[in-house]
């Protein structure tokens, strides 16, 4: 019975993962990849080694899944969006990839917002110009970089290069080539976006684009003696991860939007139109005639993370030597604390924000008499307050009735059930492991006919699907949380440039 192959790249691991033809997961590899910090906003990646610890994870789960690596009918990657990859003219990595928590270029974008470029853009790209997008990491690097610059021979995504790793082709997919180049209305390369940005020396160096499911070209002998992969295994185009995500967990689709808890605060929905609002990148689907409306801000899960990481390291290392979970011991004592009054309130802007770059995260309403499960129940809360500020911006555009839920902290029902709470609407969790991968899987056996379209999940979504209501009493409580979380970051908005003044680097 035939395999597939999804690769999924984060920003910290790459994962391999071995689906059988019905979806369930056969083995997962992972392998961590550092991150390289030599500059204050620069976060970067060393290319070759991604590709070999990427080579390595898809080795490990080929041997772990049992199956030979001849049943594996085709592979597809997906990888973080936005940020920058480039090749020099030789096809050599032109420097470290640039990951998508770069911020760098910021002084570049808040020229744009000036000079009416992030206008001009969002009226022909549907989005208007970000810190990480490649256009605005291009422009920097054409300031500050100008030999490199002048060497660039193929600019492209993280899963862009790990295709090229392992066919030895160039090229992109219709989702990730929309992240800053392409007309919004005709979903192809704007002829005149470029000289936009400034960018016009780069007329041959954006690739050519493909479907997210297109077979693109066959592994390489090279990649194969690197990965176990059976020489000529089919690669398709694949596609951007937040695309994958909401495909992997059955959330692609008009009327629904899908909500990634993750490092990012990611919630999208699909139209059959372009709608070009600023709140929102209108950005490309898996086909043409498809938009993908994507509402962002680096400000969800890892807020949870920071937490566990900075507060709770001795749980965490007791935990592991009794062989609980430090998540369930937690959950317990943050629904303990939801069951109670409390005036404490987080801003969820440790790595970012929907409100402009200096918003900083805080606990409000913090008394000497609140404990830990107080404080990382305003986390969670925050979390979910800031996804409701993006699915809110949403709603202005489209109709929802559903939301579908993924990201670590959605395994947990009483954070899900909350999300429904916060967002009013039913929220489904639905049983699926790796759904990036998936998503990049569900394109590759659509790619070889195994699949009649990427949206033709093999599994039954109702059977692995938990729904989530809002309890009416919860959510007029939360409602009136939210109000307050909102009125706050009004309140802020003048402050908090005055608070990042005080770095010793001005905005660093």
């Amino acid at each position: 019975m035939p395999c597939l192959l999804g690769i999924d790249n984060g920003l910290t691991v790459t994962k391999a993962v071995v689906f059988d033809e019905t979806g369930a997961v056969l083995s997962v590899a992972r392998r961590r990849i550092p991150q390289i910090m030599t500059k204050a906003r620069h976060v970067e990646r060393d290319m070759a080694g991604l590709w070999a610890a990427t080579a390595e994870a898809i080795s490990d789960a080929i041997a772990e899944s049992g199956r030979p690596a001849s049943e594996i009918a085709a592979v597809a990657a997906t990888a973080h969006g936005d940020g920058l990859y480039l090749l020099d003219r030789d096809g050599n990595p032109l420097g470290h990839g640039i990951l998508s928590l770069d911020s760098r270029a910021g002084d570049i974008v808040a020229h744009w917002d000036g000079d009416g470029t992030a206008e001009a853009a969002l009226a022909l790209s549907g989005q208007r110009p970000h810190a990480s997008a490649p256009a605005s990491l291009l422009a920097h690097i054409r300031e500050h970089e100008p030999e490199r610059f002048g060497a660039i021979g193929t600019a492209f995504a993280c899963k862009d290069w790990l295709r090229y790793c392992l066919t030895g082709t160039i090229g992109t997919d219709l989702t990730e080539a929309s992240t800053s180049f392409t007309e919004v209305a005709s979903q192809a390369y704007a002829p005149d976006i470029l000289e936009l940005y400034g960018l016009g020396a780069l007329s041959g160096a954006l690739p050519e684009v493909a479907l997210p499911d297109a077979v693109i070209g066959g592994v390489t002998p090279q990649a194969a003696a690197l990965t176990g992969l059976v020489a000529g295994t089919p690669v398709v185009a694949g596609l951007h991860d937040v695309t994958a995500s909401s495909l992997g967990i059955g959330g692609y689709g008009v009327g629904q939007v899908a909500v990634v808890a993750g490092t990012y605060s990611i919630n999208e929905t699909v139209s059959t139109r372009p709608v070009v609002d600023a709140r929102w990148f209108c950005r490309n689907g898996l086909r043409f005639g498809e938009w993908n409306n994507m509402a962002i801000s680096p400000a969800s899960a890892a807020n949870y993370d920071w937490f566990l990481d900075r507060l709770c390291k001795s749980d965490q290392k007791a935990a592991e030597v009794e062989g609980a979970s430090i998540h369930e011991r937690l959950g317990r004592e943050i629904g303990e604390a939801i069951e109670r009054p409390s005036t404490v309130l987080f801003h969820p802007y440790l790595f970012g924000s929907p409100h402009g770059s200096t918003a900083s995260a805080g606990f409000l309403g913090l008394r000497g008499w609140h404990g830990r499960a107080d404080m990382l129940r305003a986390v969670i809360e925050g979390i979910a307050f800031n996804h409701r500020v993006h699915v809110g911006d949403l709603r202005q555009g489209f109709e929802m009735k559903t939301a579908k839920l993924t990201g670590g902290i959605s395994r947990n029902p009483l954070f899900a059930q909350l999300f429904a709470d916060v967002l009013g609407m039913t929220v489904t969790v639905t049983d699926t492991e790796e759904a990036a991968a998936w998503g990049a899987a569900l394109c590759a056996g659509s790619g070889i006919g195994l699949f009649s379209s990427p949206t033709n999940d093999p599994r039954d979504l109702a059977s692995v699907g938990h729904d989530y209501h809002p309890d009416p009493v919860r959510q007029k409580a939360l409602d009136e949380r939210y109000g307050l979380h909102s009125d706050l970051a009004k309140a802020l908005a003048p402050l908090w440039p005055r608070i990042e003044a005080f770095s010793s680097e001005g905005a660093e």
